[in-house]
Parts: structure tokens; C-alpha cells; sequence
């Protein structure tokens, strides 16, 4: 049900609207108990009757209508654009454009573009690109008759603390747990510039304000499910004591992986700004 209407008892009558469902029947109450109301009564507080039924309605009924009312504040500018349940704070500048839904705050300017479900703060531009990570930035670069997604580059990062000398998975978006998905029967050029910077800890080696920085690269492909990587990595400047520390990019299972090794007793913050090249093939590898 909707939020119960506001509305007095009319002169003359008992009953008066309770509340609209999200279909727009109306239900009335007597002040106690919910009511169906007559036709009289129905029309008295401005609704419509269906004799046939004998439901009072508030709105007519459609599935466009109920898909409206799920999605809030979006603006969309261009014909053919599709947003699906709860999707909401959503702008579309285009043509053909489809937000999957329960995500928000997402951003699409072009023609044919996808966000994923529940996919939020991603911006897609250009043709046939698709976003399926949170925080990500896409660029399709694709023609009309191309599959979604056969070429684009992807913008994320991935992040996290270590305070040991053990290595450890740094996290998409810095949010444990979270990966990366490398989608089937695809091959992604990978650059990702790497910086580390202590903030604490309790070794007499070193002091705040140390840091490192790498490029860490390669090429990680999807063959029928299977993962392989190849990748190189380059140090670029570093300051203070950094001994030991460095980023591996790897996989698992279908996550695209960045590792870390930082220095016991060391407190340092990692930092991973990631740029994928992506070829989806759509034949199988």
C-alpha cells in the first residue's frame, strides 16, 4: 500500500480513503475497519468507478506506469532508453541506452550502452560499452552491429592497508572481498599504476611519509572459463625504506587479482588505478 491519504470525512458521509495501492485501487476505512466503497462514495472524493469490477481507482494501471514509480530522479534525454526497477539518481543522454536496475547515481552518454544490475556511481559513454563493476568509467568503442562490449576500456581501482610483511589481495574499490570479473571467451590488456605510501606502524625502519610506485602490466584472457595472465612489472620512483614492497597482479578462479607485500610492522596504504583494454570476442576461445 501507498502512504494513507490525508483526506477528512466529506459532509455527509462515514467513510473516507485509507490508502492506494500501487496498482491505484483505493481502500476506504470507516475510522476503523477497511472499507470497498461504493460507487457514491467512490466518486464523492473525486476517484473513478469501475462498475464492472467494482474497485474505485485513483490511477489507471499500467506496467510502464509501475516501472515509473520504483525509479526516482532520473533524467533521460533520447528515444529508446530502457531503466528497469529501481533505478534511480540515473542520467541517460542517448539513444537505446539500458540500465538493468537496483543501482543509482550512474551516468550513460551514447548509444547502445548497458549498465549491469546493481551497478552504482558508474559512468559509460560512447557505443555498446558496458559497466559491470561500482565506481567504474567505460568508454565503448564500438559500431552499431558490433556486440555489446566486443571493444571498450574500462577505469577502475582497487585498494587496501597492509601492516605485515605477508602478501595479500588488494580489493576493488577497496571493499573486502570484492574482484574484479573477467568476463567468458574475453582478452583484457591491463595498466595499472601502483602507489604505496606508509602511514604508521611501529618499525624502527623507515618513517611516515615513505613510498613506492610501480607499473604493473600485462594481458589476462578468458578461455572457456579458464583464466591465464601474463604481465611484467616496472618500479617507478620510490622514497625512504621500502624494502620488500611491491604489487603482483594475478587470478583467481574468474577475478582479475592485484597483491601487495608490504614490511612488518609497517602501516602502509595502497592505491590501484587500473585501465583494462577489452576485446569480447563473442566466438569461443
Amino acid at each position: 500500500m501507498s502512504k494513507t491519504p490525508t483526506t477528512q470525512f466529506l459532509s455527509g458521509f462515514n467513510v473516507k480513503p485509507l490508502s492506494v495501492s500501487p496498482i491505484g485501487t483505493v481502500t476506504f476505512t470507516d475510522g476503523t475497519n477497511e472499507i470497498t466503497p461504493n460507487q457514491l462514495q467512490c466518486e464523492a472524493y473525486g476517484y473513478k468507478y469501475n462498475k464492472v469490477t467494482r474497485t474505485c481507482s485513483a490511477f489507471k494501471y499500467s506496467t510502464n506506469l509501475d516501472r515509473n514509480i520504483s525509479n526516482t530522479n532520473n533524467k533521460i534525454t533520447g528515444g529508446g532508453n530502457t531503466t528497469l526497477p529501481n533505478t534511480n539518481n540515473t542520467y541517460i543522454i542517448g539513444d537505446k541506452n539500458t540500465v538493468r536496475g537496483d543501482s543509482t547515481n550512474n551516468i550513460i552518454v551514447g548509444t547502445q550502452n548497458e549498465i549491469a544490475n546493481s551497478v552504482n556511481n558508474a559512468f559509460v559513454y560512447g557505443t555498446l560499452g558496458e559497466a559491470t563493476a561500482n565506481n567504474s568509467i567505460v568508454l565503448g568503442g564500438n559500431a552499431a552491429n558490433d556486440n555489446l562490449a566486443e571493444r571498450q576500456s574500462i577505469h577502475l581501482m582497487y585498494g587496501t592497508q597492509t601492516t605485515a610483511g605477508s602478501t595479500v589481495d588488494s580489493y576493488l574499490n577497496n571493499i573486502s572481498g570484492n574482484y574484479f570479473t573477467i568476463p567468458d571467451n574475453t582478452a583484457m590488456y591491463f595498466h595499472a599504476d601502483v602507489l604505496a605510501v606508509r602511514v604508521g606502524g611501529t618499525s624502527e625502519a623507515g618513517s611516515t611519509g615513505d613510498f613506492a610506485s610501480w607499473v604493473e602490466r600485462g594481458v589476462v584472457i578468458n578461455i572457456r572459463g579458464t583464466l591465464s595472465i601474463a604481465r611484467e612489472r616496472d618500479t617507478i620512483k620510490s622514497s625512504g625504506t621500502v624494502t620488500n614492497w611491491r604489487p603482483t597482479s594475478t587470478v583467481d578462479g574468474t577475478n582479475f587479482i592485484m597483491d601487495v607485500r608490504g614490511a612488518s610492522d609497517v602501516t602502509i596504504e595502497w592505491a590501484s588505478n587500473i585501465r583494462f583494454t577489452q576485446i569480447k570476442t563473442g566466438v569461443a576461445l
